[in-house]
């Protein structure tokens, strides 16, 4: 703490501010479109950080990253199409509340909860990063292989009326994620001679085709007359009751607990604690019934798990050279590019420079609220565009952001292609959410998984060894009991 002092003095300069708020506007207006997605604006604004020193720099990358989170909640709310990956939790109960005429309810308890989910995040990154990073340090291999099952347990979860279904989305997120060079040996699988496939695919252009481009194809197949949008609908005031804000506590704390924790484990990341934590609200709840069909609950706990992330991921960062996630990852560059190189001594000789950072991530969040508290009747507003009018611009931006993520026509091919393979399991009734998270963790689990029977020469045993290995392992069990108790509860309540 002996640092606080000067970091509040390189802090809160003008210059600081500003980027602040440059960062937080344009990380939320690009977040909320279709396709462009976080990671993208932060390669594309970090040339702008390179004239910048250390601090201004970070505020303004933290600014977009932090707000990202928040803005990718807009479009998932307003048009039913997440704005990024996280995001797609948020969409499941934040359309059809604003479909029931809420929208600016929606957007505010989004708000509330990616600020609380940030801000929670931000004091466990001053206060805790260091201890915490210890730990986390301490996982290998087979505790990272639990981590991924625990998260694919969620699957059941989010299949909708019938986990087989669910299972089968599932599989085939999983099969889809093997597409590309094999992670331990570099052989090519599933390539199909095609040479670009070798990279293997990209998560937010599958994103695109999944969820943008078949809500198209969805509203292109009803009446014209139908796709007019009532505005009556619309003209909400906003208003949470004081019942709501009571539903919403706890699942917002417990969400904020499970963001950072998984924001602290390098190689995870937003979507995959927004889904944990959507999965434990709902298994929680006392309104079960009421997710998928505008749950406040369901919107706060997917924004304040994938805000709490922003924070967490910085731990590792800082303190172990580690980034968290692929976004903080090109942050990386930005505090290399002033001589700065993350680690434990960094504390010691640019303490004041880590701890103005740190005390930024809270300025970053609270302005993040003001922007988004003045802005959120803005973005109400973006469901007033006529249909026939909003349609075309979706998919202009939505080939936009395809083609944008790796500056190739390949990538808006395989959006096409994901989007009629999303049309046609619509027409199934298969859900595509499980094929997201296949995909989302479907290398990773593999990979660690190889590499501790590597380890271990083949022996099962290294998956039980370790005090980490038994807790991931009872959370499993823990996880899998719920879901099951709660899946025979609505068969029972479904035949009285």
């Amino acid at each position: 703490m002996q640092y606080l002092a000067g970091a509040t003095g390189l802090l809160f300069t003008l210059q600081n501010i500003l980027w602040i708020n440059i960062g937080v506007f344009v990380g939320s207006v690009f977040a909320a479109i279709p396709g462009l997605s976080v990671i993208l604006c932060v390669i594309l604004f970090l040339p702008v950080t390179y004239s910048m020193t250390a601090i201004p720099g970070m505020m303004f990358l933290l600014g977009i990253y932090c707000a990202g989170g928040y803005g990718g909640s807009v479009s998932a709310i307003l048009i039913n199409t997440p704005g990024t990956p996280h995001a797609a939790a948020t969409m499941l109960d934040g359309h059809p509340l604003s479909e029931k005429g809420r929208t600016k309810a929606a957007l505010k308890i989004a708000l509330y909860a990616s600020t609380f989910g940030g801000i929670f995040s931000a004091i466990m990154l001053l206060f805790l990063g260091p201890q915490v990073a210890k730990v986390a340090a301490q996982l290998g291999t087979a505790e990272y292989f639990m981590v991924c099952v625990f998260g694919l347990t969620i699957i059941a979860g989010v299949s909708g009326n019938s986990i087989t279904k669910g299972l089968i989305s599932a599989c085939l997120g999983l099969l889809i994620s093997c597409i590309g060079a094999d992670p331990m040996t570099s052989y090519d699988r599933f390539t199909f001679g095609v040479s670009r496939l070798y990279l293997g695919l990209d998560l937010a252009v599958c994103l695109i085709g999944l969820f943008a481009l078949v809500e198209i194809m969805a509203k292109a197949e009803k009446r014209l007359d139908r796709l007019n949008l009532n505005m009556r609908e619309f003209q909400d005031d906003g208003k949470i009751t004081k019942d709501e804000y009571k539903r919403m506590s706890l699942p917002v704390l417990i969400s904020s607990i499970i963001g950072v924790c998984v924001g602290i484990i390098p190689g995870t990341g937003a979507s995959e604690a927004s889904w944990f934590s959507y999965n434990t609200a709902k298994n929680i709840s006392k309104h079960k019934e009421e997710f998928g069909h505008g749950c406040v609950e369901g919107i706060a706990a997917a924004e304040a798990a994938n805000n709490a992330v922003t924070g967490a991921t910085l731990i590792p960062l800082l303190t172990l050279g580690i980034p968290g996630d692929g976004t903080v990852a090109i942050m990386l560059s930005a505090l290399m590019i002033n001589g700065l190189n993350p680690g434990l001594s960094l504390f010691t000789t640019d303490g004041d420079i880590m701890y103005a950072i740190m005390l930024g991530l809270i300025l970053v969040n609270l302005f993040m609220f003001l922007q988004g508290k003045f802005l959120t009747s803005l973005f109400a507003k973006v469901v007033s565009i006529p249909q026939e009018i909003l349609t075309p611009i979706i998919v202009i931006f939505c080939f936009a952001g395809a083609y944008s993520v790796n500056e190739n026509y390949f990538d808006v091919g395989v959006a096409l292609v994901f989007g009629a393979l999303a049309w046609i399991l619509r027409k199934l009734e298969l859900p595509a959410v499980p094929i997201l998270l296949g995909l989302v963790l479907g290398n990773m689990t593999e990979t660690n998984f190889r590499r501790a029977l590597l380890i271990s020469n083949g022996s099962p045993k290294i998956f039980f060894s370790s005090i980490y290995c038994m807790i991931f392992l009872a959370l499993i069990v823990l996880s899998v009991a719920i879901i099951v108790r709660g899946k025979i509860k609505e068969a029972k309540a479904s035949v009285k």
